[in-house]
């Protein structure tokens, strides 16, 4: 079920209803969001439950006999590690068999021997990246003692299935969400009112700004060769502004959605393009993913607290995976190794900074040293999501080719016009708001009149100007 669509509109009040006026007993409401939280993720196809179910009911266990031997730290280990094996194996059939089998075959071949493996023909389910990742991370946290074992399988399920962020995260953590399922919700007025200004900021980033890049990047990207390097560079960066607005839009309906229901889910992003380095950027980027990285790849491998040699090789090592994680491509990897050079480059030049605040804090503009650094950085976040969109290396090396050409200095006569003053306007707003949770958290805003005129405006635009086609969020094939 598609946020942006019809079902999810009549889905959510019904939901929010029962929730709140009918199932007001903790254990009943956490058995509630279960069933629609699969009724949420069978909407696409029924098949997929019997999966989720699954790495749900390994990973409960799993915790409970992690819990059970209790100062056995061996075979504590070894169920970990045997969850954390089943898990992985599950998710590499799905998503990366036929990436490795191809390889191979492709390896064997240049030594003058034919494989004959088979590949698989099935479909990669809908956000199990995501919902594998949080299964994961409660096992190892048990492991880890960060947090005890639930011993009630409606609570769990309910921390691996919930609905607003099952398919495209955040990634929650059991040590942040688990517990909201353990205790008593009551409702609050003014968190839920929130929650529909985030949901409502998201939607428009989704529908009116992502969506209309969509239409304008699909037209040029294939046939880039046909455009001079200027074109390029728009479209470039519409995509920048498709891929932002489209998954960030998401997690803001998700976080919306979640506080409707009394729950608090992380912050995803956090106006990462105001960032003034690559490695601001990834702090501010698809934070969960980041930082689950951090705590359970780059620390237990010494994370910085080592040589400079084996800090870049962490390094890189995280941003393999993450490009992994996100498809089983070599484009995928190739961007991962970029944005790892990138940051290796800017720690030896000593360029990195670990900044305490959003940029300009505390003024209206940016300095020059600031805006330069702001506007190196997009750039080069720029290059990487054009090796991230396309389909394979070689579409992405003619495409850059393409783009820094001498064209890239012709004059263009621009006939998409709209859909870069969207651009602009999330740029400007989220400026503005840098400081806030979320871009229309205008609730300090005295006048009532103000506040909802600005929510009539946001609605008015989305109903005007989004496309009538709907799409699919970008990160559900993740």
């Amino acid at each position: 079920m598609l946020f942006n669509s019809f079902e999810f509109l009549l889905f959510l009040p019904t939901v929010f209803l029962l929730y709140w006026f009918v199932f007001r007993e903790r254990r009943v409401q956490n058995m509630f969001i279960v069933v629609c939280s699969y009724i949420f993720y069978g909407w696409w196809d029924w098949k997929f439950l019997f999966l989720i179910a699954f790495t749900s009911l390994c990973s409960y266990i799993s915790g409970i006999l992690i819990e059970r031997h209790d100062g056995r730290r061996q075979l504590q280990q070894c169920i970990s590690a045997s969850n954390i094996i089943i898990n992985l194996i599950i998710l590499g059939v799905f998503k990366y068999y036929n990436f490795f089998v191809d390889n191979i075959a492709v390896i064997t071949r240049s030594f003058g021997h034919e494989l004959d493996w088979p590949t698989l023909n099935i479909v990669l389910p809908v956000g199990i990246s995501f919902y594998t990742f949080q299964a994961l991370s409660y096992t190892i946290d048990v492991y880890r003692g960060n947090i005890r074992a639930t011993h009630d399988p409606i609570e769990f399920f309910a921390y691996i299935s919930f609905f607003p962020q099952l398919v495209a995260g955040p990634i929650e953590r059991a040590t942040n969400l688990l517990p909201q399922f353990q205790s008593r919700r009551s409702f609050d007025y003014g968190k839920a009112v929130d929650g529909c200004r985030q949901m409502l900021w998201g939607f428009f980033k989704k529908m009116v700004v992502a969506d209309n890049c969509a239409i304008v990047v699909n037209k040029y990207w294939d046939s880039y060769d046909m455009y001079p390097g200027a074109q390029l560079l728009v479209v470039a960066v519409l995509f920048s502004f498709q891929i932002y607005c489209d998954f960030s839009g998401y997690s803001d309906i998700a976080i919306g959605s979640a506080r409707l229901l009394g729950f608090n889910l992380k912050r995803n992003f956090h106006y990462p393009y105001f960032s003034r380095d690559i490695s601001e950027f990834w702090r501010r980027w698809h934070i969960s993913l980041m930082t689950w990285f951090r705590d359970y790849i780059y620390f237990p491998l010494g994370g910085s607290r080592c040589s400079r040699a084996k800090v870049i090789r962490n390094t890189v090592i995280v941003f393999l995976v993450s490009g992994l994680w996100h498809g089983s491509d070599w484009t995928f990897v190739v961007w991962g190794l970029y944005h790892a050079l990138l940051i290796a480059l800017f720690m030896t030049l000593g360029l990195r900074h670990k900044y305490e605040h959003v940029a300009a804090y505390g003024k209206k503009l940016p300095s020059l040293k600031e805006l330069s650094q702001i506007m190196l950085t997009f750039l080069l976040v720029v290059v990487g999501w054009i090796i991230f969109r396309s389909e394979n290396i070689t579409q992405a090396a003619g495409f850059l080719s393409q783009m820094l050409s001498p064209t890239l200095f012709h004059f263009i006569g621009l006939h998409d016009t709209p859909v870069l003053f969207y651009c602009l306007a999330v740029i400007i707003i989220e400026w503005i708001q840098r400081d806030k949770e979320h871009a229309l958290d205008v609730g300090a805003v005295k006048s009532r009149f103000t506040r909802y005129a600005i929510y009539t405006a946001v609605v008015y635009a989305i109903y005007v100007y989004a496309p009538k086609e709907m799409s699919e969020f970008i990160y559900f094939q993740f």
